[in-house]
């Protein structure tokens, strides 16, 4: 069906581009225009006391349980908060924002803002409430209008705070991905052309992937931050899967096979391969689902949309690409390949925004132009000398891996062991606003509230007390004072009731001693509701409900937690499964998601020593923190199907191998110095990509960059490249291994193509360039 497909889209190239090119377009006006997105940063609160705690807030204290949906305006004076002239302009800022549609201003100086004030009177904020309809958009907006009528006054600072009213600029590091791949690409290929054909697949994939999210975000709950990890994704696999591709496709063409030929024989053979490794991705992400919240949902939808859209691209516009480009993905002329470097360039300039960079790009243009009329930028590169397979550096690698599969073996995973140890002490929770960089008004919005109200008031706590019986309504007080009494309290009111006359609920405000992320503060809580609430209202009817963001966060890590394992169990039990149907093997697949568990556990060691620990903080521009507990779920799910790629490109051509030779040993030496210098190609581009979101402002972009590129890095070398030429030396024929009575009833599931894709490799055939039928002249180069 694939190769069906991919001829089809060959013969008819032209209809296939033009689609896609209507598609990207059309896609791109409704995601971002005619329809746009509506991003939600709002995370469902699941089955908890939290929960519990906000449900009666909302019956009994309409408006109270809006949780997140408000910033602050916090000021400093030098002078005193109350001074004249403070109270002048700030006084006008609050009346200005209190204006503004959609939204209302709680005032320090107003009779319900006295507890505003700090006990020096030196700080104080405002409470600027949003009105939910005004969405993320709406509020940053909100956000801008309030930096522009900032008051200028001696020995006063004003600072912004929450992250409703921040605006976060677009990523603009994957332009540096971009800018790398295309070097690693003329690198590995020599072909300008070559390059070109992944790069353009992985844009045309992000693109349309990205407009679908986009619009996805109409209908269900996405996070802002899932098209800038969709586009990580969508550029690392779009440029891996059509890199293999195209691989294949100039070995077709080596061997003598017709351009047309060429084409679907590599969609017969790596095509399925792209084909199932992006189904593996696409199945692991979806599998987010079953946890049951929105927010993970939305993020799983939006990163498998785009891998889905740039998987269909790689077997649809991709042979199509090869109809026009023939022959000339083997000829490169100096024109291309300086051109191609100042673009990189320019790529390099935005992506770092260094200004004096972007002269790559006109300059690429000026190249090309003069390309046109100046002999020397028209000639063409030589063409490069092909090694044999047996001469080249991956093939000795593998034997000697293969003297020492012992020493192989244990030196590789004592180093990933080693990795992983401090994922062993991982905990879980949500960074908040004092993770933001300390250049933002964000950030420092909330090291002031720290210091003039304690560390504690950024994640103040709730005490919700359900009434059933008004005669209870008198335990109320000693409530509040068993809770202000704990150590880890700074702060506990007096229990404010809905209705003094009759109350069916009260609130009582607890702010901590210590600040939201420490543990102190989890502990508290935990104390709060399994002993001190608990004696307070031994022998009454009232339920009291510890709830706030704080707890919120926590029951929300909580409820994560426990499905985490259950999700990271599916997943493999689905992966060995699948990897048991294409190898017919027991041995390979088990031992394929034993060393990818290891891969990714050395990879969740880095990211806890990194974001959580604070090692190289400085380096990384992260503030130590527990980790968002979506993330290792996510992380699992993208590396474990980034992985089963190698996987299956190796293994397959190592089966090839094997198939055709019958010998276990030398087969695995063979198949990996085929696609060694393929593999090696697609990880150093992915491991640029994602480690280029490093420049971002958002903490939770730079972890998963930071994990992501790790994972790949100790994918592609310690597990591809040590452990399964040394595992597979040591298991030798047992490899292929698998029970005749298991072997019929297990379907069939072929990703290697015909078997006729797998005779030995014919002389290569070298034809002229000229002399090849050229029926897209403008295509020339």
């Amino acid at each position: 069906m694939i190769a069906r497909i991919g001829r089809w889209c060959f013969v008819h190239r032209r209809a296939t581009l033009l689609t896609w090119i209507v598609v990207l377009l059309g896609m791109g006006a409704l995601g971002n225009a005619i329809i746009g997105p509506d991003f939600s940063s709002k995370m469902e609160i699941p089955a908890s006391e939290s929960a519990s705690g906000f449900d009666v807030l909302d019956a009994n204290f309409p408006g109270q349980a809006s949780g997140g949906r408000n910033g602050t305006i916090v000021f400093h004076a030098e002078q005193g908060v109350k001074h004249p002239e403070v109270v002048a302009v700030m006084t006008e800022l609050f009346e200005t924002t209190d204006a503004l549609e959609g939204v209302s201003v709680v005032s320090p100086y107003g009779e319900t803002g006295l507890r505003q004030i700090n006990g020096d009177g030196t700080i104080a904020y405002a409470t600027v409430n949003l009105d939910p309809s005004l969405g993320q958009q709406g509020s940053a907006d909100v956000g801008d209008a309030i930096k522009e009528a900032l008051p200028n006054l001696r020995g006063l600072t004003v600072e912004i705070g929450g992250q409703m009213l921040a605006r976060f600029e677009p990523p603009e590091s994957e332009l540096i991905g971009l800018g790398f791949a295309i070097i690693v690409l003329i690198l590995a290929f020599g072909s300008v052309l070559a390059m070109g054909l992944p790069i353009g697949i992985a844009l045309f994939g992000v693109g349309v992937g990205s407009s679908l999210v986009a619009l996805f975000s109409n209908v269900m709950v996405v996070p802002d931050f899932a098209t800038t990890l969709g586009a990580m994704l969508g550029l690392a696999v779009g440029i891996d899967y059509a890199l293999f591709i195209v691989t294949r496709y100039r070995e077709n063409l080596r061997h003598g096979k017709s351009f047309e030929d060429a084409a679907v024989g590599a969609m017969d053979t790596a095509g399925r391969a792209v084909v199932f490794a992006g189904m593996t991705v696409v199945v692991s992400l979806l599998g987010m689902l079953l946890i049951g919240l929105q927010f993970v949902s939305g993020l799983g939808v939006g990163a498998a949309t785009t891998v889905a859209v740039t998987m269909v691209a790689s077997i649809t516009l991709l042979p199509a690409l090869l109809g026009f480009a023939q022959h000339r993905v083997e000829v490169t002329r100096w024109r291309g390949i300086i051109a191609a470097g100042f673009l990189a360039i320019g790529l390099f300039g935005a992506g770092l925004k260094v200004s004096p960079l972007l002269v790559g790009f006109p300059l690429a243009i000026v190249t090309l132009i003069a390309g046109l009329a100046w002999a020397p930028l028209k000639k063409e590169l030589p063409p490069r000398k092909h090694k044999p397979m047996r001469d080249t550096l991956p093939y000795k690698w593998s034997r000697l891996v293969q003297h020492h599969p012992w020493r192989s073996l244990v030196g590789g995973t004592f180093v990933l062991l080693l990795l992983a140890a401090p994922v062993l002490s991982l905990r879980l929770g949500f960074s908040d606003e004092g993770n933001f960089s300390p250049e933002t008004t964000t950030r420092r919005a909330y090291d002031m509230l720290s210091e003039g109200f304690g560390p504690g008031f950024n994640g103040p706590l709730i005490g919700v007390v359900e009434i059933t019986d008004p005669a209870d309504a008198a335990n109320l007080q000693a409530i509040s004072e068993a809770i202000a009494a704990d150590p880890g309290v700074q702060f506990a009111s007096p229990a404010i009731p809905n209705d003094p006359a009759a109350p069916t609920a009260a609130i009582i405000q607890i702010i901590p001693t210590s600040a939201p992320q420490d543990e102190a503060t989890s502990d508290l809580i935990d104390r709060l509701r399994a002993d001190v609430v608990p004696g307070a209202i031994d022998g009454t009817s009232l339920n009291v409900f510890i709830t706030g963001s704080t707890a919120v966060s926590m029951d929300f890590t909580a409820y994560l937690s426990e499905r985490l394992i259950m999700f990271i169990g599916v997943v493999l039990l689905l992966s060995f499964l699948l990897l048991m149907m294409v190898f017919r093997s027991l041995l390979v697949p088990l031992k394929a998601v034993i060393m990818n568990v290891l891969s990714i556990a050395a990879a969740y060691g880095v990211v806890v020593a990194i974001f959580q620990w604070g090692w190289l903080s400085s380096v990384f521009g992260v503030e130590p923190a527990p980790i968002e507990p979506f993330v290792p779920m996510m992380m699992f799910a993208i590396v474990f199907g980034l992985s089963m790629d190698y996987e299956v490109f190796l293994l397959s051509r190592v089966k090839e191998e094997f198939d055709r030779t019958r010998d276990a040993k030398q087969s695995v030496a063979d198949g990996l110095a085929a696609t060694a210098h393929v593999i090696t190609a697609a990880a150093a581009i992915m491991i640029v990509v994602f480690g280029a979101f490093l420049l971002e402002d958002t903490r939770v972009i730079k972890l998963f960059g930071v994990g992501l590129a790790v994972a790949v890095l100790l994918d592609a070398t310690l597990v591809r490249l040590l452990l399964v030429p040394a595992t597979m030396e040591l298991l030798g024929d047992k490899n292929w291994w698998l029970p005749n009575w298991l072997d019929r009833i297990l379907p069939r599931l072929n990703v290697e193509g015909p078997a006729d894709a797998h005779a030995a490799p014919e002389p290569d055939v070298v034809v002229p360039g000229d002399a090849l039928p050229d029926d897209d002249p403008a295509l020339t180069r």
